[in-house]
């Protein structure tokens, strides 16, 4: 079984794009300055192997990076973070709520049973010569089966 990552990729960008607090969702990490409002990016982290059934194939962890960008210097600067924290709970409730990304995942892993949990840090960046208040989901969904051991 091959990983159909522009499916899920795509699935994962169209839930952001369906929240509606998003003026642009990118499905890359942007090297250049975002557009202006919230903006979002999606983009693979990680991919590595997890235990699983024993049988003779692979599940595999499957990171994904989902950036929330906007201007830092906007007023009132004390509505940022609110409006931010709006979008990542709309966010977090679509993953939670479409559990297997449209059946093209087992399970987004919500609690890190494979190590990594659904994840949310804030923080701040640099980009061409601007600075951004960032939220960055990390989101951990299981691939079943997707490699094959062979003796």
């Amino acid at each position: 079984m091959a990983l159909d990552i522009t499916g899920i990729l795509d699935k994962v960008v169209s839930h952001a794009a369906g929240v509606g607090y998003f003026e642009q969702v990118n499905g890359h990490e942007p090297a250049s300055a975002p557009g202006y409002g919230l903006t979002a990016a999606v983009w693979s982290e990680r991919v590595t192997p997890v235990r699983s059934s024993g049988l003779a194939s692979l599940s595999t962890l499957l990171v994904f990076s989902v950036r929330i960008y906007t201007s830092a210097h906007q007023e009132p600067m004390d509505a940022i973070d609110p409006r931010m924290v709006e979008a990542v709970d709309a966010l977090c409730r679509e993953y939670a709520g479409d559990f297997t990304l449209g059946g093209l995942v087992r399970h987004v892993d919500l609690l890190g049973a494979a190590g990594q949990p659904l994840d949310v840090r804030a923080g701040y960046i640099s980009q061409d010569g601007s600075l951004y208040r960032v939220m960055t989901i990390t989101l951990p969904v299981i691939v079943n089966d997707l490699w094959e051991e062979a003796p």
